[in-house]
This record gives C-alpha cells, structure tokens and sequence, in this order.
C-alpha cells in the first residue's frame, strides 16, 4: 500500500531501491543550541554510505533488495484484500553487544571511553523495548492515532554461539584503531567480533568516525535458489557510536541532542527494513509506507535543532504535516516516540520474508541447540500418545522426518525448510500397537530410530 503520487514519483518507484543514493544526513549544529558540543557536528546516519560499499561489493545486492521490496509489497495486499487480522505475536530478538576499544587498561565505564558500562548498554535496551512497545510511562509512549505497539522485544542474548551462558554483551581491545568507519570497516568489525546473524542481532559499539551510526538492511534473496551467499552475512547488523548508544548515564558524553538512547531506535528501525519518511533525493520521494505523509528532504539537522513543528508541500501545493515525533526522522531524541502502524506492518512482514531475519525468529522459538553432526533423540519411547523428536544439526538445513511400519511403508512425513534445530512434535494417532522405524533426513545425513507404539 503506497501513498497517491506525482508521474516524476512514479518514475522514481520504478527504480526500485534507488531512494538508497539519497539518504545522506548532514548533521550540522547551529551555535542556537547551547548544549550543543563540537562532537555532534556530524552525520547522524551513514546508512547510504554504507549501503553504497555493500553494493559495490555484491553485485547481486540491489536485485535482492528490490525483491524485498517487492515481496514486502505483495503480502501488503493480500492481507488487506484478505482483511485478515493483526498478527498478535511478539517478536523477541536476541541481541549481542560487540564493545570495540582500544583501552588498554581495559577499565570499564566512566568519562568518554569507548568500553561503556553494562549500566549503559542496558538502558539501551530497555529504551528499545520502551519504544518498539509503545510503552505507557516511558518516553515511548504516544497517543497518536496512528501510532503502533510494533509487538517486538529486544534482550541481550543469555547463550552464545556455542550454547554457554553469557549476559550478551562481549568486550574486544584493538589496539591497532582508535576509530571506525563506514566504508570499510564493517568487515574489520566483524572480524573481531561476530555471532552468527541469522540467530543475533549483532550490534558493534565503537568511536565512530564522522556518524553516529549506521545499519545494514535486510534482503530477501540472500539464501534464494540460483544466488550465492553473500558475505554480507558476516556485517549484517548495526554500529552506534559509543557517545550515543542508551541514555546518558553520568559522564560518558556530552551529546545533547541525541541522549536518550533514538540512534539504536532509528538504526534498527533500518535494520527492520524502514527507510526515513522522506524517501529519496530531495524528499518528497517513496518510503514504501502508507500512513506516514509525504515528507520533503529533512536531512539537514541544523534546521531541526528543536521539536517545533514543520510542514511539507509534496503534492499540488497540499500542506502537510511532518512527523517531527517519528522514528525515522531526524529530530533530536526528545521529539521522538513514534512508530506508524504501517511501519510496524512493514517491519513484520520484513521480518518473515528477509531470510536471515525469518530464520532468527526460527532460531529463538527453538529450544534445541545445534550440534556437529545430526543427533536424533525420540520420546517417550515406548508410546501410547505422540512422541516428540528432537532433531538437532549444524546451522540451519532443510530436512525431513518420515516414519515408516515394519514392511517400510511411509506413514507420515513432515518436512522443514531452511531451519535450525528443532523439536517435532509425531503424530501416531490411529496407528496400531506395534514397532515403527522414525528417520531423519538433511542433505548429507541420515539417522534413523525404532518407535514401539503400545
């Protein structure tokens, strides 16, 4: 669902994802704003910088984005031709925190170093979940009749890759840089820190130079028949500077504008496949959401030191009102607390039909941790009732669970796509008392198990 559009939009929809080469912010302070340090005279969002390098580097990229889009777009219209009902699940995603330094005392905390405090980083998740749920006394919460619960969780991860206990947060001195950039150190990032992201949210905190952060989107064909798998797996996730990641919480930064923990907000938002409300190039332009009103180019931070109220004339002379409270926007942390609800029903849909973000959702709702080699375990065994069957595997595998009588005929079978370890639950219903073989099947292995039905 889009808004009503001029022919030179329209053109500009039929370029696909190109509104990415226009999503430049220039954060430039005015001297009004008291607080205002010389560290925030900077870039608030490199997300088109970075975008830009993704797609030099994968050349498949921009297809894959457009098919999101595309996607994204379909399922839009059937569930509103359906006019089927809000998805009521919420969707809790693991989070790791890779805090990169180069402390080499290793001190945790305090006045502008990069190795913030545990302190820190959980009031950043706490605003996430203040702000994705529309939290009623938080600075979250809003009134506005298009506003949304987006009906999605946030928590540090409590095991790591390996299956051991962690509080999600991990801490790597690097001495070699002091700072990072959007071009290329991404890859360098990952390099010192990563964690699967089809099971985490990875989120690196660092110096940043000249953003505050920025964010890889997602794609939908990453992982589709006939494309390789990209190396964009290993940076898929987002960077924040370390001055603005969660609330301020005593002397670890000045910054004033941007304090209340928004840059996560926002970069994730990105990360959910939301782009900002005016679109491309000049503004004015697609952001691929029905509710939030056409909007000229607000990139320009040094008008929108406040949260005084502006307008934009998109179409026809109409004068519209922008959303100065929304996520996406570039006002300062104060002004926000709004997610649209077709915002949020775009960020859903992304998170179903991008493969690396459907296959988190896989992996958190699975109880089972993976495994070396495919490990099968069936109970009860012997039965009277259905039994479960554990299937644990490396990664994520397509593979099937079959269940055959003592002649080898095939009773049932069940097959699963593109997932991590899981639990199955087998239906012996209507079968007689006797003895039964269950196998499990993936690409390169095969395990099988006897089942005794009473």
């Amino acid at each position: 669902m889009k808004k009503q559009v001029n022919n030179n939009l329209i053109k500009k929809k039929q370029t696909g994802w190109r509104w990415l080469a226009g999503l430049f912010l220039y954060v430039t302070a005015s001297a009004g704003w008291a607080q205002t340090t010389q560290e925030e005279l900077i870039n608030r969002c490199g997300v088109v910088d970075h975008e830009r390098i993704l797609q030099q580097r994968d050349p498949n990229r921009l297809g894959q984005l457009n098919q999101l889009n595309h996607l994204v777009q379909q399922a839009e219209a059937k569930t509103q031709s359906l006019r089927q009902a809000d998805d009521e699940t919420v969707y809790r995603i693991p989070v790791v925190v890779h805090v990169v330094h180069s402390n080499a005392t290793n001190t945790i905390g305090g006045a502008n170093n990069v190795n913030i405090s545990d302190e820190q980083i959980l009031s950043q998740i706490q605003v996430l979940n203040e702000d994705y749920r529309r939290k009623e006394g938080t600075n979250g919460y809003n009134t506005s009749p298009i506003g949304a619960d987006a009906r999605i969780e946030f928590y540090l991860a409590t095991t790591d890759p390996e299956g051991k206990a962690t509080n999600g947060i991990t801490r790597h001195y690097y001495a070699q840089k002091s700072s990072f950039n959007v071009f290329n150190d991404d890859v360098l990032l990952s390099q010192i820190a990563y964690w699967p992201s089809n099971r985490y949210l990875n989120i690196w905190v660092t110096k940043i130079d000249s953003y505050i952060g920025y964010t890889q989107f997602p794609t939908a064909a990453d992982t589709l028949k006939g494309l390789p798998t990209s190396a964009n797996e290993f940076t898929d996730g987002t960077i924040i500077d370390y001055r603005y990641f969660g609330k301020r919480i005593g002397t670890v930064s000045t910054a004033s504008l941007y304090a209340l923990g928004r840059t996560a907000t926002h970069e994730i938002g990105h990360w959910l496949g939301l782009i900002h409300t005016w679109g491309d190039g000049n503004g004015c332009a697609e952001d691929y959401v029905a509710d939030t009103p056409p909007t000229e180019d607000r990139s320009d931070v040094s008008k929108l030191l406040t949260c005084n109220q502006t307008y934009s004339t998109c179409f026809n002379g109409q004068q519209t009102r922008d959303l100065v409270e929304d996520y996406m926007n570039y006002w300062p942390d104060a002004c926000m607390n709004l997610f649209t609800a077709g915002q949020v029903a775009r960020m859903r849909l992304v998170m179903t039909l991008s493969p690396r973000r459907a296959q988190l959702l896989k992996a958190v709702s699975s109880p089972l941790t993976e495994t070396e080699a495919l490990t099968v375990n069936l109970y009860p065994n012997p039965t009277t009732s259905d039994p479960s069957v554990d299937v644990q595997l490396k990664g994520f595998q397509t593979f099937s669970v079959d269940l055959f009588d003592a002649t080898g005929r095939q009773l049932r079978s069940y097959s699963y796509a593109n997932s991590p370890s899981t639990r199955v639950n087998l239906s012996v219903q209507g079968l007689a008392s006797g003895m039964y073989i269950v196998r499990v099947k993936t690409g390169s292995e095969m395990a099988s198990k006897r089942l005794l039905v009473q």
